[in-house]
C-alpha cells in the first residue's frame, strides 16, 4: 500500500481525516460470530497492548443487529452521514464528525433508519492501556470522558467544537500510523502517542465534568461485583430470576443491588434480561429454522404475543419481518 501522509491532516483537521479515510478499506460490519448470548463482544486483545481500531461500514443492509456490552472502552464517529446509536434507554442521534464516547457497560447498538449508510471509525482499548494501579495519578485523567457523566448526558464531540480539529487531526496521525507503521515497536509507539493526545483533547473538552480518582476506582468496582450475575444470566437466561435472586448472586443487599444494577447496566434487571434474550433470538431468527414460538419458548418468553411486542420495540420490525429481511 502506499504510503499515507498527514500532512494533509495537518492542513485542515475533518477534511484532512477524510482524505486519509479514503486511501483505507472499511469493512462491512459483521461481528456477529464475535457476541456471545447475554451480547457481549467479545475481542481478544493483546495484553501488552490493548488497543484496538476497526473500520467498519454501516448501512441498513450491511451491519449485525442486537444489543452488545464489553469491558472495553469505546470512541465511535461516523465519517460520511447520520447514525443512530442507543445506550440503555437512551438513544443519540450523531451527524458526521461527531464523536461518541461510548457508555460501554451499558447494552448498547447502532439503530437502523432509512438511508442509513456511513464509514465508521471505531477506537477500542482497555482502561488499563492508559491507566492502571501502578500508573501516575495524573494518568487517570486521560479517562475522564469514559467515566464522567454527572449530567447524565452522553458525551459528543461535534464537527462544530474548538476543540474538534485538534482531535481529528491526532485520529488522522493514529490511522496513519496503524496502517502504514510496519516494525512493531514504532506501531504500539506511535499509537499511544497519538491516542493520548487525542484523549487529552477529548478530556479538555469535557471537562465541565468532574471525576474524582476514587469515583474512577468505585464505579470499577460496582462493574466487578455484578460479574458473577452477567455470568449467571449469561448461562440462565432463559430461566426466571428474581430482583431477590439476582442480589444474592451479586452479594448485595436488595436496594444496593438495584441502585448499582442501574449505574452499571444502564437499566433495571428485567430490561437486561430482556435484552440478553431478544440479541438470542436474532441469532436464533438468523441461523435457525425453528419457529419464531419455539424460538420465544427457548430464550424465556413463555407469550409469543409479548415476544413479537419486545422484539419489535427493540428492533422495529417483527420477528418475522425480521427473519424475511435477512
Amino acid at each position: 500500500m502506499k504510503p499515507i501522509t498527514t500532512d494533509i491532516a495537518l492542513q485542515d483537521g475533518f477534511s484532512g481525516l477524510l482524505e486519509i479515510c479514503r486511501r483505507l478499506r472499511f469493512e462491512p460490519h459483521n461481528i456477529a460470530h464475535q457476541l456471545d448470548a447475554r451480547g457481549r463482544y467479545e475481542v481478544e486483545l493483546d495484553r501488552e497492548f490493548p488497543f484496538l481500531i476497526k473500520l467498519f461500514h454501516y448501512s441498513s443492509r450491511q451491519h449485525t443487529r442486537g444489543a452488545t456490552w464489553h469491558e472495553r472502552l469505546e470512541l465511535f464517529m461516523p465519517l460520511d452521514g447520520n447514525a443512530r446509536f442507543q445506550m440503555g434507554e437512551k438513544e443519540v442521534h450523531l451527524e458526521q464528525g461527531d464523536i461518541l464516547v461510548v457508555d460501554n457497560m451499558k447494552l448498547h447498538q447502532v439503530v437502523d433508519f432509512r438511508g442509513f449508510d456511513t464509514r465508521v471509525i471505531v477506537i477500542s482499548f482497555m482502561a488499563e492501556f492508559v491507566y492502571s494501579l501502578g500508573s501516575p495519578s495524573q494518568d487517570y485523567g486521560f479517562l475522564l470522558p469514559f467515566y464522567s457523566r454527572t449530567d447524565n448526558r452522553p458525551h459528543v464531540l461535534h464537527l462544530s467544537d474548538p476543540d474538534a480539529p485538534a482531535v481529528y487531526q491526532a485520529i488522522a496521525r493514529l490511522l496513519s500510523i496503524s496502517f502504514e507503521e510496519k516494525d512493531r515497536q514504532f506501531y504500539q509507539m506511535g499509537c499511544k502517542a497519538f491516542f493520548l493526545q487525542m484523549l487529552y483533547h477529548l478530556a479538555r473538552h469535557f471537562r465541565g465534568s468532574e471525576l474524582l480518582k476514587w469515583e474512577f476506582v468505585r464505579q470499577q468496582q460496582r462493574s466487578l461485583r455484578l460479574k458473577p450475575l452477567f455470568d449467571h444470566i449469561s448461562r440462565s437466561f432463559s430461566d426466571k430470576l428474581s430482583v431477590a435472586e439476582a442480589a444474592r448472586i451479586a452479594r448485595m443487599s436488595r436496594p444496593q443491588f438495584m441502585k448499582t444494577f442501574k449505574k452499571v447496566a444502564g437499566m433495571t434487571l428485567i430490561s437486561y434480561i430482556h435484552h440478553v434474550r431478544l440479541s438470542s433470538a436474532v441469532n436464533l431468527l438468523t441461523d435457525t429454522d425453528l419457529s419464531i414460538a419455539e424460538i420465544a419458548d427457548r430464550v424465556g418468553f413463555t407469550d409469543q404475543s409479548y415476544f413479537d411486542k419486545r422484539f419489535k420495540a427493540s428492533f422495529g420490525r417483527s420477528p418475522k419481518q425480521f427473519r424475511f429481511s435477512e
